[in-house]
């Protein structure tokens, strides 16, 4: 009934086997990928038509993560998969990207794949999964896809690279690497580093190329016997070159003029008039306008490509390694725990770091278990700073994959947790827009934080390169324009500090880039962070001694595990009372750590003496302040050391002879009570007698002292 195909491989320590035929047989392509017990199902759809007007490639990737694939039933009340994750937005952010590039030049068709987690061992991420399975999906559906791909994470330990690491074994690895690509040569990174220098991110990338390539092998062996008939491109239209050439005749003097304007707006503008007289003289004469539109860009490209390789000027007029001004401003909002405000070129970024407690982190309930987030950055992208209206709504790929870039970024220089104990969340709003916005936030984002006084052990500054690579030659061009952006063949952003690499990210809009290439990019980025270091210098050099005084404080005090039971109370009502009268924050973790934030350091104070005095042993004679919870005849129990109660008999309750209780004290009175000792059953026993009420003295000598004074007839008692 099914015909079956199935390729098996072991690769780096654990077999991948590749199945297609038993499952989602009316998909164009779909790829059970297995790599030790993770499983992802891999599928691609595509449209044997195009859409008429479309002039982009609809190519949409979904990962989605079954629950059932860990063993887990969803939490909230619905009870099943919702929206996606962050982890899931970016994992397909991360098929999406590699594949892209390797479709036919000219095919718009719409294209699904969906990569579906069906089964997670806890020990392979379904990512790298998901790319190797995507890629093979997409050979065997005879989609014009120029492929295959593969892909490898890399770890870093103790001087070596490792190849596929365990999700266990990244722990403590200085390197967490993701490589894609094909045979040739590389198509996309995402990495984050412990401050490594470029020759190890470079031998990374190498190593995770050769890594993969026995996986390209194993889909090409695949595809042999299970590959369906290649899809036929339709034929160019018949007025291609027409169009092209008259294009050409009626725009390229007007382009290249327009692309001497150094301001963005400005040249936008005259871009658009020129393309718009173009593409009307190209209506009148009887030409597709829709066919003008897309070759256009074409135009655009060549025009803003040739400058750079045949003069070493960009748009803007620099040289290919010059960085555009940068301005950095801190503390430019007065309530903000931290804030910054950085400007390079036409690009800004304000930036805001809001320092909380540990009620603050954010639980994130994934695949591998459930577990807590102290660092947040998020980055928003709003219609103005280009120039445009547009519709406000909920962050979007882009937005969470460049947050998730800063985060990586900034993430290896966080002070450890028990010397720092704050949650952190930055917000990046980019104010204006024209080229590297996430590298911008990067830079913000460490201005921001150390203005927080936030202990970040050196800044972190990011860069983003570009490159233009034409048959007579290629340029790398340091700190990218919008335009070069989308007119050039790489977006290659490198962050770090001065001593080395903490995050690298590079898309490939051409088939693939060469080993030096990246070299000679990793060697232009440091040059270009080092600077842009040096100018975020100007602003702060080290992080304030302090937190802001709008800040919480958090203090930390530690009380023996089996005491943690009484400071939260039966039913949380001890803990509640204390937060309530003091208006602290208070955590408590299983070790017995208390942490106790509060922006008003007497009521901090305040809460802490209360636990201190709820973990402490009652020591004869001392002094405590209590409060009477019951009268009898015999005397009055009095509360004191949070939860603890004594008993003050009535001949202690004052240096005279006391007929009733209730006439020294009641229900509710705060008193001064001394410890005196213990009963044989353990119960304490107090004395408020000993105590001055008013000032808190022990009084004790002094009574001695009257007692053993003589007495005078006719002054208090008769003698006998």
């Amino acid at each position: 009934m099914f015909n079956i195909f199935r390729k098996e491989i072991d690769w780096a320590g654990r077999k991948l086997v590749l199945e297609t035929g038993r499952i989602a047989r009316q998909a164009d392509g779909a790829v059970l990928a297995t790599y030790g017990e993770t499983s992802v199902l891999c599928t691609v759809v595509f449209n044997k038509t195009a859409k008429p007007g479309v002039d982009f490639f609809p190519l949409t990737v979904n990962y989605q993560e079954k629950t059932f694939a860990a063993g887990k039933i969803p939490g909230g009340f619905f009870k099943r998969e919702g929206r996606p994750t962050e982890k899931e937005t970016l994992v397909s952010r991360l098929v999406d990207r590699p594949i892209r590039p390797l479709f036919a030049s000219g095919f718009k068709n719409e294209t699904q794949v969906i990569c579906t987690v069906l089964s997670h061992d806890l020990e392979n991420d379904p990512d790298i999964v998901s790319m190797v399975g995507a890629s093979a999906a997409l050979t065997l559906s005879g989609a014009p896809f120029l492929g295959p791909i593969g892909a490898a994470r890399v770890g870093y330990k103790n001087g070596q690279f490792i190849l596929n690491p365990r999700q266990d074994d990244m722990t403590d690895s200085d390197l967490d690497l993701v490589v894609a690509g094909t045979t040739e040569g590389v198509l996309m990174v995402e990495s984050e580093a412990k401050e490594l220098p470029e020759d190890v991110m470079l031998g990374a990338v190498t190593f995770g190329h050769d890594g993969f390539q026995p996986v390209i092998d194993a889909i090409i062996a695949l595809a042999e016997v299970a590959a369906k008939e290649p899809f036929e491109m339709p034929a160019p239209a018949p007025e291609v070159d027409a169009v092209r050439s008259r294009l050409r005749e009626l725009a390229l003097d007007g382009l290249t003029a327009a692309y001497t304007e150094k301001q963005k707006q400005v040249r936008h503008e005259k871009v658009q008039a020129v393309k718009a007289e173009a593409l009307a003289k190209i209506t009148e004469e009887g030409l597709p306008a829709d066919l003008a539109q897309s070759k256009f860009k074409e135009l655009e490209q060549d025009v803003v490509r040739g400058g750079i390789i045949d003069t070493g000027l960009r748009i803007d007029g620099r040289d290919t390694k010059t960085v555009r001004p940068i301005v950095c401003e801190i503390g430019i909002l007065p309530r903000a725990h931290g804030s910054a405000l950085f400007t390079r070129g036409e690009t800004q970024a304000l930036v805001v770091t809001t320092l909380g407690t540990g009620q603050d982190e954010q639980v994130i309930d994934a695949l591998e278990g459930e577990y807590r987030e102290h660092f947040m950055l998020h980055y928003n992208f709003p219609p103005y700073s280009v120039g445009e209206a547009g519709r406000m709504g909920s962050p979007g790929r882009r937005e969470i994959g460049h947050g998730k870039l800063a985060w990586r970024a900034v993430h290896p220089l966080l002070p450890a947790k028990e010397s720092f104990p704050y949650t952190m969340r930055v917000v990046s709003e980019i104010t204006e827009s024209n080229g590297s916005s996430s590298m911008a936030t990067v830079c913000g984002a460490s201005l921001s934080m150390m203005d927080a006084g936030v202990p970040l052990p050196r800044p972190v500054a990011g860069i983003a390169m570009g490159l233009i690579k034409e048959d007579r030659g290629f340029a790398v061009l340091s700190d990218i324009l919008g335009d070069e952006d989308h007119l050039g063949d790489m977006d290659f952003k490198v962050a770090g500090t001065e001593r080395g690499v903490t995050s690298l990210q590079m898309d490939i809009k051409i088939t693939s880039i060469t080993r030096d290439i990246m070299k000679i990019a990793l060697d232009q980025a440091r040059d270009g962070r080092l600077h842009i270091l040096g100018e975020m210098a100007k602003a702060i050099t080290v992080a304030r001694g302090s937190v802001a005084e709008t800040a919480p404080r958090i203090t930390i005090i530690n009380v023996p595990k089996e005491k943690i039971r009484e400071v939260i109370g039966s039913g949380g009502k001890v803990i509640r009372e204390i937060t309530e009268t003091t208006g602290c924050k208070i955590d408590i973790e299983d070790d017995g750590t208390i942490k106790v934030a509060s922006s008003d350091s007497e009521k901090a104070q305040r809460a802490i003496d209360w636990i201190r005095g709820i973990v402490a042993e009652p020591e004869i004679g001392v002094i405590y302040t209590g409060k009477v919870v019951k009268t009898v005849d015999f005397g009055a129990f009095v509360n004191f050391l949070g939860s603890r109660d004594g008993l003050v008999h009535i001949s202690e309750l004052a240096p005279r002879r006391v007929g009733k209780v209730t006439d020294v004290v009641n229900v509710g009175d705060a008193v001064k009570v001394k410890v005196v000792g213990f009963d044989d059953r353990g119960k304490i026993k107090l004395s408020m007698k000993v105590v001055d009420q008013e000032t808190g003295e022990d009084i004790t000598e002094q009574l001695k002292a009257q007692s053993q004074a003589p007495r005078v007839p006719g002054q208090g008692e008769q003698p006998v």
